[in-house]
């Protein structure tokens, strides 16, 4: 008796995952200066240091958050999104596996497996020199303007943006208000970071990365969160978003449809911020399974379609 033909079964398309984009510093991640911790010292979260600078350790998440980022980064697709360098990012060892994709200098550089993609960082240049006044115009504005008493260091980030270093003390809050007039008019726009006060091109954001990503993986969902200013396009562009009690944002009373202001600050605020994405995961994962296998559209708080396709570089909404 003949054997029986073996019957071949197709193999299923791998289901698109969840789209996690979060600012690390400041959200996930913290420094001393930042923990912001409360209680009694015998009852504080034990911390994991994830990274160290020249010899130092510098910033932390708590093990239960690392705990939960392990989870977060096993069952969705977890995009760090920074404006560090890539230099600088790459200081940052996150526990659970490496994220594929990375977006580093606000949008300006697209990681994939570590390495920048030249493609889309030619689309953004090319976008910046049509649209915004140059970067030595800015930075040369910045050097004539800043006072030596209490700028400790002006960097310029990837030939991208410049940021300087400043003491918050000393800094004259009417120098940050003229910078913000003068840059707004040039296509530029000003955020204070902790010690740190950027001057980034409006057309240099981590929405339009977030964007090319959610395109390229499938995702039929976008998360996202963060602290600054330069966060607010980010948390806009995708479905959901979370900004912790501290920031830029927190100070202004910043909100959007979509967008959840959290009570928590410091690095309570990123172990807050982790259990939500998880939470959000999950829920997409009970879900409807039909949309996701056939790649049909799937939105939440009325936003539009998350995998809308990139003829360029988009900007904010």
């Amino acid at each position: 008796m003949p054997s029986p033909t073996p019957v071949s079964h197709p193999h299923p398309h791998p289901r698109p995952r969840v789209l996690v984009a979060s600012d690390l510093d400041r959200t996930l991640i913290y420094s001393a200066n930042a923990l912001a911790l409360t209680g009694p010292d015998a009852l504080a979260p034990r911390l994991l240091c994830v990274e160290v600078y020249e010899s130092k350790p510098l910033s932390y998440v708590t093990e239960t958050a690392a705990g939960l980022l392990t989870e977060l980064a096993d069952e969705a697709d977890f995009i760090p999104t920074t404006t560090r360098t890539r230099e600088q990012y790459q200081r940052i060892r996150l526990p659970g596996p490496t994220s594929k994709y990375a977006i580093c200098a606000n949008g300006g550089h697209l990681l994939v497996d570590g390495v920048s993609d030249p493609a889309w960082h030619a689309l953004v240049t090319e976008r910046l020199a049509r649209e915004c006044a140059p970067l030595a115009e800015v930075r040369a504005h910045l050097e004539a303007t800043a006072d030596s008493v209490w700028v400790r260091k002006q960097r310029v980030a990837e030939d991208l943006f410049v940021y300087c270093v400043v003491e918050r003390e000393l800094l004259p809050e009417a120098w940050v208000t003229e910078l913000a007039a003068w840059a707004e008019s040039r296509g530029w726009t000003v955020s204070v970071q902790g010690r740190k006060i950027y001057a980034v091109p409006k057309p240099l954001t981590k929405s339009a990365a977030m964007r090319e990503v959610a395109r390229r993986t499938g995702a039929p969902l976008t998360l996202a969160a963060g602290d600054s200013l330069l966060d607010a396009d980010l948390l806009l562009a995708a479905d959901r978003g979370w900004r912790p009690g501290h920031g830029e944002l927190a100070e202004a009373e910043w909100t959007a449809p979509g967008v959840t202001a959290l009570a928590e600050r410091g690095v309570g605020a990123g172990e807050r911020i982790l259990r939500e994405f998880l939470r959000e995961v999950r829920q997409a994962g009970q879900g409807p399974e039909a949309a996701v296998m056939t790649g049909a559209t799937v939105t939440q708080g009325g936003r539009g379609p998350v995998r809308d396709s990139l003829a360029g570089v988009t900007g904010t909404e």
